[in-house]
């Protein structure tokens, strides 16, 4: 418990550091106001409209106005949209989680299994051909395989749609455009896991104890080499959420990515900030859970962080 309060009070502080952030920032890419008046409009329609959107205000009362509103879980009103933050947010939040979702579960689906291949059979034929598309999927640029993808499979082929959603059809492509990465990553860190295992002294009083492999990775190295995946796993979910303004633009994908792109754009500071705090909170979130996750499997981490 002492544990999962310090690490909560360790998050709030970050918390407090983005929304601040994010803040000031956001101010320094210029005044939406000269985008959502005519070029024909006046300084008094000018001055009108930032006095409507309460730009006109000093900065520092415009920050705490705003951090008023954060508590109160108030984000506003788009500019461009003229309607609630939070409902624009809810059309596109199923979207975005469907497909971070389903590319996190194919990279863990592969690539866990395939490191531990790699771990198990190392110096192996199977082992080098492995590392080779591990390596493959790392380099491949995010855009250039969701373009591959769609040209193969959604224009040569016609086996699956190139864009749009609604479907299971729908969603694949993105899913693994967006995952390839994640799927490489856990695959290298599952494999160092392991063979940083084998070679520990309980492995080798095991094997000398006559115990199989298949059990000696049920009962033993699963458990240990699997904390170093925990941890890499939270750092994968702010990867997904940054890959997905890429992959939803190629995809044509409506989730936050697209409407993020779509608002930096049309310098919509609210619709920004909102998506940009939500990637941020859970992301926080994500290492909060993993910390905490972290301290289950494995008793030894203590309050101050050591093992």
């Amino acid at each position: 418990m002492r544990f999962a309060l310090h690490r909560s009070g360790q998050a709030l502080i970050a918390a407090f550091g983005v929304v601040t952030l994010v803040f000031f920032i956001q101010r320094l890419t210029g005044d939406p106001v000269t985008l959502l008046l005519p070029e024909t409009a006046t300084q008094a329609d000018i001055e009108a409209m930032r006095s409507a959107l309460g730009l006109d205000r000093p900065i520092w009362v415009q920050y705490f106005t705003f951090l008023g509103d954060m508590v109160r879980l108030d984000l506003g009103r788009s500019f461009v949209q003229n309607a609630p933050v939070w409902d624009i947010l809810a059309s596109r939040i199923p979207q975005t989680l469907q497909l971070a979702g389903g590319a996190l579960f194919g990279a863990l689906v592969i690539g866990l299994p395939l490191g531990l291949l790699m771990a198990l059979k190392r110096g192996s034929r199977v082992s080098r051909y492995s590392m080779g598309l591990v390596l493959a999927c790392q380099s491949l640029p995010t855009f250039w395989s969701g373009i591959m993808l769609i040209l193969v499979f959604g224009v040569q082929l016609r086996w699956l749609p190139s864009s749009g959603t609604g479907t299971l059809a729908h969603l694949i492509m993105p899913s693994i455009a967006l995952g390839l990465l994640s799927l490489a990553t856990f695959a290298r860190i599952a494999r160092a896991s392991v063979v940083d295992e084998l070679g520990k002294d309980y492995v080798r009083s095991a094997r000398a104890r006559g115990v199989g492999t298949g059990r000696l990775v049920r009962r033993h190295l699963l458990r240990n080499a699997m904390i170093p995946v925990i941890s890499i796993t939270a750092l994968e979910v702010s990867q997904l959420l940054a890959g997905a303004v890429i992959v939803e633009t190629v995809f044509a994908w409506p989730g936050l990515g697209q409407l993020t792109v779509q608002s930096i754009a049309a310098r919509d500071f609210v619709v920004v900030q909102a998506v940009v705090l939500l990637g941020a909170f859970v992301t926080i979130g994500a290492n909060l859970a993993a910390d905490i996750l972290y301290s289950v499997v494995d008793p030894r981490v203590k309050l101050s962080g050591t093992t």
